[in-house]
């Protein structure tokens, strides 16, 4: 048997990099600087929760961690996983802290992603935030057209790599995004969890 526990996650301003200064002032614009602070309070809360729950689990399972798989959103199959994950945790990211943490202890962290869509998705999100503020729903209507079918063959790729690596009397948690949906991707033998 197969497991993997899905675990919701919310991206921090720590793993949005780059961005994260131009979707703060978006924020901030829009709903001011005392919901921006209520909000980053708020995620930070959850990550504190999945940290909980993630180590209580782990310890009704009494699972050795040299058994568990690490997949995580946005990190791309590369041969550099590790190195990324402990830069993005050296800025702070509670989700790539958890992920060393599990490592440290002797989990296998997988490259999940293709870096070809990752890379296509990033250009759009970049020409997304570049252009003008778009008037009109048809204006808008091929760029959501076009994250919608990047979402799809990220999905693809990720329940892929999944029923590819995820070997018998292992465990998989794969740390992803909520508008992402693999779970009719994955191998009927394949049983799923969610972690909340």
């Amino acid at each position: 048997m197969r497991l993997l526990i899905l675990v919701p996650i919310i991206h921090t301003e720590q793993d949005m990099g780059s961005f994260n200064e131009q979707a703060k002032q978006e924020y901030v614009h829009k709903y001011g600087l005392a919901k921006w602070e209520q909000h980053l309070e708020v995620i930070h809360g959850l990550w504190t929760g999945i940290r909980q729950l993630t180590y209580q689990l782990l310890e009704a399972l009494a699972l050795p961690y040299p058994r568990i798989r690490l997949y995580q959103d946005g990190l791309p199959e590369c041969g550099r996983e590790e190195e990324l994950v402990k830069e993005i945790a050296g800025r702070g990211s509670k989700n790539h802290q958890l992920l060393l943490d599990l490592m440290q202890k002797g989990a296998k962290l997988m490259g999940t992603e293709s870096p070809d869509l990752l890379i296509r998705e990033l250009t759009l999100l970049r020409a997304g935030l570049s252009a003008p503020p778009m008037t009109e729903q048809a204006d808008a209507a091929p760029v959501i057209e076009e994250s919608s079918k990047l979402l799809a063959e990220r999905d693809h790729y990720i329940a892929q790599r999944i029923n590819d690596t995820l070997c018998a009397d292992e465990i998989g948690f794969l740390f992803l995004g909520l508008a992402h949906s693999v779970e009719a991707l994955l191998h009927p033998d394949i049983q799923i969890k969610h972690l909340l």
